[in-house]
């Protein structure tokens, strides 16, 4: 169920905010493997950023971290994928939805309290459906191969660089 009166993912005041700079979509799939270390069950991930950032890219080395072993691909036109691994890999493709209201619709919501790892790519678009408690994930371009990637998250309690 959508909650309307909710707070907008930026409202939660995160325990870690750490910016990385990536150099090729290998590095930053790496990101995502190191990312899902600190992942559990019923964690949500709200990606940002403009076409080519790397969110998808990013998406797959957290599946990967999760022990993930089918190839994951963007879900631009199933808007849904959902993928085995240690703990369920949920990843939502919102870019072609048209609100709050449709994520709801799909029966998308209920992905985010289940059993697993939920990864929304173009989360945005989606705002309302956003748990404030998702780790918010900004990605921007630096060059044709660099990305800045912005983390927001609880506490991690390690080092994602080295």
């Amino acid at each position: 169920m959508m909650r309307e009166s909710s707070p907008r993912p930026d409202a939660a005041a995160p325990a870690c905010d750490i910016e990385i700079i990536t150099h090729s979509p290998e590095e930053t799939a790496k990101l995502g493997e190191k990312l899902a270390r600190y992942l559990k069950a019923g964690t949500v991930i709200a990606l940002r950023g403009t076409l080519g950032t790397g969110k998808t890219c990013l998406a797959k080395g957290i599946a990967w971290g999760l022990g993930v072993k089918e190839t994951v691909a963007s879900p631009t036109y199933t808007i849904i994928c959902e993928y085995e691994g240690t703990v369920p890999f949920y990843h939502i493709d919102a870019y072609r939805l048209s609100g709050d209201a449709e994520f709801e619709a799909l029966g998308a919501e209920e992905l985010l309290y289940g059993e697993g790892v939920t990864v929304i790519e173009w989360s945005e678009r989606v705002p309302l459906s956003v748990p404030p408690e998702a780790w918010v994930v900004e990605l921007s371009l630096l060059g044709e191969s660099c990305r800045k990637i912005r983390v927001r998250a609880p506490a991690l309690g390690g080092d994602l660089e080295s």
